[in-house]
């Protein structure tokens, strides 16, 4: 794997993986996204239709509720997160480790990039970065 110029070059420390968000696929995420934010005491956002987010409590992690499709096997998957220029190493050491490289989506959006995995049994997680505040 490669970075492009402009992508600052990893951190020199130790990678720190942290649970950044729980995914959920639902029937109906703004429903399930309302009952999770009285769940949990935070503000739900709907930055677009059918995607729902929770912001992380402190000290916690954040969530996101998004339209359940047909062909979807997991109901739930964890969004881990690593420091921005780490994630490519933490893929490699994760594969090396047993996951299955999925897919990157790189630029979907300009706040995360994140690679997709699968674990030995084939649940999918993402391993996720995010750039550094302006």
């Amino acid at each position: 794997m490669t970075s492009s110029p402009d992508v600052p070059s990893p951190t020199t420390s130790p990678t720190a993986i942290s649970l950044g968000a729980v995914n959920v696929a639902a029937d109906d995420p703004e429903r399930l996204g309302a009952f999770w934010s009285a769940v949990l005491g935070v503000p739900a956002t709907t930055p677009m239709p059918g995607l729902v987010i929770l912001q992380p409590a402190p000290g916690g992690f954040g969530m996101m509720f998004m339209q359940r499709s047909d062909e979807e096997g997991n109901r739930l998957h964890l969004d881990l997160t690593v420091p921005w220029g780490s994630r490519e190493a933490e893929v490699e050491r994760l594969v090396a480790a047993g996951a299955e490289w999925k897919w990157d989506v790189l630029e979907e959006v300009p706040w995360v990039r994140w690679t997709t995995l699968a674990d030995p049994e084939g649940n999918l997680f993402c391993l996720g970065e995010h750039p550094p505040s302006s």
